[in-house]
């Protein structure tokens, strides 16, 4: 274990996400043991392990908040989380922007540098206007979700969505301007691209966060109407409405 708390998620009331209660438990508690340390693809600072709870006895006064808040509390941080791993996308996209910049300009093709070529230029402005727009929404995000802002779920949404597909693409393109050299780990490129992508899974995935931005504005009533989610949404108003 690499930590000395944990915060546990546990059933102590009936079916429902009422019947949740968050939990924080000291790893040294009898009982707690860890499975092996996950192999992944990036993110290799953080260990990643299946944490196991047998017979782990937790005293009623580690109840975080009042039981049966868990769930409320765990929707209540992940919009901070979108957030944070909105942000996370933006350092290794604008690191991999400065590279592939120094790169196409040191790189010499047909005796002049990758960036003398108009697609290339194209590409790079695409990469620096992503950067920018996905800094932007998630600084309009952090605003809202500080001041309470109604509208402020929605911009969590908007910004983790926005920053992590475009950012991500940023780091892909910086590793195919970079050629074969852009996938050598000499070349920190790889790792950013590594690390980038799953941004995309984390606090909710790309394509729940879709469905998030088209439905927060509906309303509760209009989200139990039968057919699911999103029955007879439209563009014009549904996502956009009283965001700004």
């Amino acid at each position: 274990g690499a930590t000395d708390l944990l915060v546990a998620m546990t059933r102590t009331g009936d079916k429902g996400p009422k019947g949740i209660s968050a939990l924080i438990i000291d790893t040294k508690t009898p009982g707690i043991s860890y499975g092996q340390k996950e192999k992944k693809v990036g993110w290799n600072n953080q260990p990643t392990a299946v944490v196991n709870f047998d017979d782990v006895e937790v005293p009623a006064e580690n109840v975080l908040g009042a039981e049966g808040q868990g769930f409320n509390l765990a929707m209540h941080g992940l919009n901070g989380g979108r957030i944070n791993i909105a942000s996370c996308s933006l350092g290794p996209a604008q690191q991999c922007f400065e590279d592939v910049i120094q790169y196409t300009n040191d790189r010499k093709a047909f005796n002049r540098p990758l960036n003398a070529n108009q697609h290339i230029q194209f590409k790079l402005a695409a990469m620096a206007t992503d950067i920018t727009t996905s800094r932007l929404l998630v600084r309009q995000a952090a605003k809202a979700l500080d001041a309470k802002a109604p509208n402020a779920i929605a911009l969590c949404a908007m910004a983790k969505l926005h920053a992590t597909e475009k950012l991500y693409k940023v780091c892909d393109d910086a590793l195919q301007l970079h050629g074969g050299y852009g996938y050598l780990k000499s070349y920190p490129v790889q790792q950013f691209w590594r690390d980038t992508r799953v941004h995309r899974i984390l606090e909710g995935t790309s394509e729940v966060r879709e469905i998030t931005e088209t439905c927060i504005e509906w309303g509760r009533e209009n989200r139990k109407k039968p057919g699911g989610i999103c029955k007879n949404w439209k563009m014009g108003g549904i996502i956009f409405r009283g965001l700004w």
